[in-house]
């Protein structure tokens, strides 16, 4: 079974991409022609990207090294105690819906200290895999194409992050403790 698993994972996707060209010719499109307006268009979007991402990546960075981010965590850690959550993850639960990047160098560094196999280092690889950057997708994607109000989606985007960042505690501490 592995193996036929493997032979279809080499080919598909120059399948693909056969399928792709053989379309474009069966409904005589130029092919070429539009990957390369879709490349120009691509190059345009991800300019005007980057000055929300810029933004995005210095706020993160005077966050992390001003010291804001450890001792907004100290205060934290009485309530965080109280409700059982582990004070070592909370890094990580308020970084991973500003910014992916920082996220995973908190996940790193927890699977670093504590070892992959550890609760720490379950929980916070469950947690990184179950939440998503809400903040930087609104700040860079909405942004990019102009959307001025996103009241609505910020709130989902948080609710669901939350609701990510509880669930893989819980179910981390029933399957591993």
């Amino acid at each position: 079974m592995v193996e036929w698993l493997t032979i279809i994972s080499i080919w598909l996707v120059p399948i693909t991409i056969m399928m792709i060209l053989l379309i474009a010719i069966i409904k005589k499109v130029p092919a070429y022609e539009v990957f390369v307006e879709g490349g120009k268009e691509g190059l345009k979007m991800s300019i005007s990207l980057l000055p929300f991402l810029l933004g995005m990546l210095v706020a993160i960075a005077i966050l992390r090294s001003s010291g804001a981010l450890d001792a907004f965590i100290t205060f934290l850690q009485p309530v965080l105690s109280k409700v059982g959550f582990p004070a070592e993850i909370a890094p990580l639960a308020i970084l991973r819906p500003i910014s992916g990047t920082a996220a995973l160098s908190v996940t790193s560094e927890i699977i670093k200290i504590y070892g992959p196999d550890s609760f720490l280092g379950r929980l916070a690889s469950t947690m990184q895999g179950s939440t998503d950057t809400t903040l930087y997708i609104l700040t860079v994607y909405f942004g990019a194409v102009g959307i001025k109000k996103m009241g609505d989606a910020l709130k989902v985007g948080l609710i669901a992050d939350f609701i990510g960042i509880m669930v893989s505690v819980m179910i981390v501490t029933w399957l591993f403790l």
